[in-house]
């Protein structure tokens, strides 16, 4: 096969599977715009809604809707309070369970964040040597003077 037959047959390809999708999302508009009719959205006029008019009706419809919130959440309350209890055992579980894995892996995370925090610092000193050891001069002319 030579480089033109190649060149023709990806060409071919690729108008093939263009014909293809442009088919397939002309079939889905076809498809959505005859089965369903379009629907028309409900707005609400939160304006005339929530005050009604004046401001008496609106701290009422606020009320009510505080008292409703308010028996929603007790009638759960005790639902909430069970499965908060609930956590907490598996919780403890879990770490009663995992006790001396948990221990191993915080030994290890400590050594070794002991020994990035080393290795930091001694790269920190030895970059700023000079800057360290100015302040300290500084800091020890100063106390020699107060004592004096």
């Amino acid at each position: 096969m030579n480089l033109d037959e190649l060149k023709q047959r990806c060409e071919e390809n690729i108008r093939l599977h263009k014909e293809k999708k442009k088919a397939y999302y002309l079939k889905k508009k076809l498809a959505s715009s005859s089965s369903e009719p379009e629907k028309k959205h409900q707005y609400i006029d939160y304006e005339k809604e929530l005050f009604g008019g004046d401001i008496t009706s609106f701290t009422a419809k606020i009320k009510e809707i505080a008292k409703k919130q308010k028996s929603h959440i007790q009638d759960r309350e005790d639902i909430i309070i069970a499965k908060i209890e609930e956590y907490r055992n598996k919780k403890k579980d879990y770490y009663l369970e995992n006790k001396d894995k948990r221990l191993e892996y915080d030994k290890n995370y400590r050594i070794k964040k002991k020994e990035d925090l080393k290795n930091y610092r001694k790269e920190y000193y030895e970059k700023n040597k000079e800057k360290i050891l100015a302040k300290q001069k500084e800091h020890r002319r100063k106390q020699r003077v107060s004592e004096n």
